[in-house]
């Protein structure tokens, strides 16, 4: 007989980890017990040597779906140890709060198919139940408070069992055994209804909700809502992780009116539907895309949208949407139902005709997503935006957005990294000398916070926060900081060294300069472009595809970023480590008069750019002089010219801004990168949506030669916009020359990326930055890269946007810290 304590650590709380470890314990004749603490999960047993080893493989090999099991460590015990008269049979022990909080919890899951199946069977106690769960789904971090995860730690906790759900709770056999949100319509939570009165909810905002205590209210709060969305209305919807705002998307009027009172005038919408076969009915779905739509997490897939004779004509229960959903862009982002209640929604949605609902985040542009039903009917419903509240009892602990994610080239690219992913931590390389904890405070734009532990094992877990948003104002600050302290104390995490960008006035990069002063922390400054970059390499690190002391070169492609020249930079080409990096190129600058005035109105970024390169004059520039009236040209001109408020700029995402603008494709962003964004549409409907065989005479190249003597290359934008003006003058499509502007900037960039690493032998470029969220770009660079033999390495566990760059500025701090630390 051998006596062995078990502690089984990874994502193995909120998962079935337990139930599952009595019934394998109970299959191999185990005795002992199990229990949940802070750090994992901890079992003692007692049974024969070869019993113990073949249950010891199972808890890895036949683990949970949604567990993710890293390590498992045993130590035999003494044998004496073991209370033979007391200690019979296998059962599952109170938690302890007594170890360190260092495991993992499970991200929210989606509805399984069992629950699915009880869900609308007539016969099922919990037949149309909003909240039916089991140990295999349903919510978890949303609802946690405190580690070990527990029902008494969970939003769960003011819902008392009831004896049917108490008995499935404590049967070994019931796949409900040990599921900490169980409840049915007895015992749990339920949703509520709240409707404007003649469209004043100021009027009825004190008024009593709805409450489906019973299936039959539950079912005619249902109706009703989906009663109100065919006739055109909105409806705030509580979720796992927030709210969202709903209409029908395919009434035209109902999302137009959802734009103006959501203040959203051309941004994508992502729509709901509720099946696989209705996501392909609307857009192109591959194996990739489809094992996304419909698994356990369930993000907002970007996808190609089908041709709309494809979507309305091609079979007779085909369905289109209203056009203004997101316009004419080639994708469209898709989700599947993932809770109950949107289950039976879309169910009872379809059944009046309506095949899609729109579902976008449950806020004002800007601010954060509302959690809470008193503020949602405040700031939603009685502010004007939404006509009703669909809510319920069950409290949200954690904000949490929609992940949304697209598959380029076959592989998962994340584009906001929130619910179903975070805050499964990252790995980064242990370093000897690294502080025990950094918190790296991330950027101003979609911004994310990250803190990295030193582990064990050569690894060191990096908990990336989820998507908290654009932090200019004060109540995303404040979402900022509720989502710091919430890791911080959820996995009993202390910040012994801070990360933060180099611009000094990004709210988070204040709170850490006055963080580090006051409690006299070591503070790393990490230059907004390396973080890119570090991100990247971080990630390729840990799949063992670098070495911690690789170089690459980095391609970061963005927007906007501090550079080290007091410039903004944003096409720059860094010969980077984790620790540093040295500047190999850039785009040549120009002016931004007005600053944010010229990234809102792209023509005068546009007229900015023509100006210093001298191009002014050339006939292909008189649409976009005729747009601007004589005096913003005149008031233009003089601001560049005397330097006032016209920061200097190398961006790519204000190249490509200042392109749409010239072809007169996008002249005014209403959202971020919308130039830039129609500029890529443009160039795919000259390609029909698939990449063809390009000419091999495109002349578009960026003019380039070293600016001094073993300094960065300049690359001179001149000739590209002079082969973009002259196409204009000749009379070609603004869709072709938008797409020659694409293959330009992609071969030009990949030639001058070869030269560097033939000078630095290098052999690997790791790209990053907001504007890689230009599929065609990314590809069309990638492929000219890997054809000049190099290896190309992309993101594929955090965002190609701001949202890396904490987990790039934690890389980079360890790193630096790790430096200088005594040996």
């Amino acid at each position: 007989m051998r006596h062995v304590h078990i502690h089984v650590t990874g994502i193995v709380q909120g998962v079935g980890m337990r139930p599952f470890v009595y019934r394998e314990a109970m299959a191999h004749g185990i005795c002992g017990w199990v229990l949940n603490a802070g750090d994992g999960v901890h079992i003692e047993a007692h049974a024969p040597a070869d019993a113990l080893d073949a249950f010891v493989a199972a808890l890895s090999e036949h683990a949970p779906a949604a567990a993710r099991v890293e390590y498992v460590e045993v130590v035999d015990l003494a044998a004496n140890g073991w209370d033979a008269a007391n200690e019979q049979g296998f059962r599952i022990v109170a938690s302890q709060d007594q170890t360190a909080h260092t495991t993992l919890v499970s991200p929210d899951i989606a509805t399984c198919n069992d629950c699915l199946r009880e869900l609308f069977d007539p016969a099922d106690r919990r037949y149309h139940y909003p909240f039916i769960n089991c140990t295999n789904c349903g919510p978890r971090f949303t609802i946690i408070r405190s580690l070990p995860y527990d029902r008494a730690a969970t939003s769960m906790d003011c819902f008392p069992m009831c004896p049917r759900c108490a008995a499935e709770y404590a049967d070994p056999l019931d796949r409900r055994f040990h599921a900490q949100p169980d409840a049915c319509f007895d015992c749990g939570p339920h949703i509520t209804w709240r409707e404007a009165v003649n469209g004043d909810a100021c009027g009825n905002s004190s008024a009593t909700p709805a409450v489906g205590t019973t299936r039959e209210a539950s079912d005619a709060i249902i109706e009703r809502c989906v009663e109100l969305l065919a006739s055109g209305g909105i409806v705030a919807i509580k979720g796992l992780g927030g709210f969202h705002l709903a209409c029908d998307a395919a009434n035209e009027q109902a999302v137009a009116e959802l734009r103006r009172r959501k203040r959203r005038s051309n941004k994508p919408l992502a729509v709901m539907v509720r099946s696989l076969a209705d996501a392909g009915r609307l857009c192109h779905i591959d194996d990739a895309e489809r094992e996304l739509l419909a698994g356990s997490i369930r993000p907002i897939v970007l996808l190609r949208r089908r041709a709309v004779c494809e979507s309305n004509g091609g079979s007779p229960d085909a369905f289109a949407l209203a056009p203004s959903v997101a316009h004419d862009l080639p994708e469209l982002g898709v989700m599947l139902p993932y809770t109950p209640l949107q289950h039976l929604l879309l169910a009872a949605a379809e059944a009046c005709g309506m095949h899609a609902l729109v579902m976008t985040s449950g806020n004002l542009s800007e601010e954060p997503i509302e959690t809470d039903d008193d503020l949602a009917w405040e700031h939603l419903v009685a502010a004007g935006i939404a006509d009703a509240l669909l809510g319920n009892d069950r409290a949200i602990l954690s904000r949490y957005d929609d992940s949304v994610v697209r598959v380029v080239d076959g592989a998962i690219m994340p584009v906001r990294r929130a619910r179903g992913y975070a805050p499964q931590p990252l790995p980064l390389p242990a370093l000897d000398g690294a502080p025990s904890c950094v918190l790296a405070c991330g950027p101003q734009q979609k911004a994310t916070i990250a803190l990295a532990r030193e582990g064990t094992n050569g690894e060191a877990p990096c908990f990336v926060s989820q998507h908290i948003g654009d932090v200019e104002n004060g109540g995303t600050f404040d979402a900022w900081n509720a989502a710091r302290t919430r890791l911080e104390d959820l996995f009993d995490l202390a910040p012994a060294a801070l990360a933060c960008d180099v611009h000094p006035s990004y709210l988070s990069g204040q709170w850490a300069r006055e963080q580090a002063r006051k409690c006299n922390l070591p503070l790393v400054e990490v230059q907004h472009h390396h973080a890119h970059i570090a991100s990247v390499m971080a990630e390729a690190i840990a799949a063992g595809q670098l070495t911690t002391d690789a170089r690459v070169l980095g391609i970061a492609f963005d927007g906007t970023g501090a550079g080290a020249d007091g410039t903004i930079w944003g096409g720059e080409f860094l010969v980077a480590s984790l620790g540093g990096f040295e500047r190999a190129a850039h785009l040549r600058t120009w002016a931004l008069p007005g600053g944010a005035a010229s990234v809102r109105d792209a023509r005068r970024n546009a007229f900015a750019l023509l100006s210093e390169l001298g191009l002014l004059e050339h006939p292909g520039a008189a649409r976009l002089l005729d747009s601007l009236d004589e005096q913003t040209r005149s008031v233009t001109a003089t601001m560049i010219e005397r330097g006032i408020n016209s920061p200097r700029t190398s961006s790519m995402g204000r190249l490509f801004d200042a392109a749409a603008a010239i072809l007169g494709i996008c002249d005014k962003a209403t959202y971020e990168g919308e130039p830039a964004i129609e500029l890529e549409a443009a160039a795919w409907r000259a390609l029909d949506n698939e990449i063809a065989r390009f000419p091999d005479d495109n002349a578009g190249y960026f003019a380039s030669g070293p600016s001094w003597l073993d300094g960065p290359y300049v690359l001179d934008q001149k000739a590209l916009f002079e082969a973009l003006l002259g196409g204009i003058e000749a009379g070609a499509s603004a869709d072709r020359l938008a797409l020659d502007f694409h293959v330009a900037v992609a071969r030009s960039s990949a030639r001058i990326a070869s030269e560097i690493c033939v000078h630095e032998g290098i052999d690997t470029v790791a790209l990053s930055g907001g504007v890689f969220m230009n599929r065609l770009l990314l590809q069309l660079l990638t492929r000219e890269l890997k054809s000049m033999g190099l290896t190309v390495l992309v993101p594929h566990s955090v965002p190609v946007n701001d949202g890396c760059i904490a987990y790039g500025q934690a890389a980079v701090a360890r790193t630096r810290l790790a430096q200088v630390a005594p040996q």
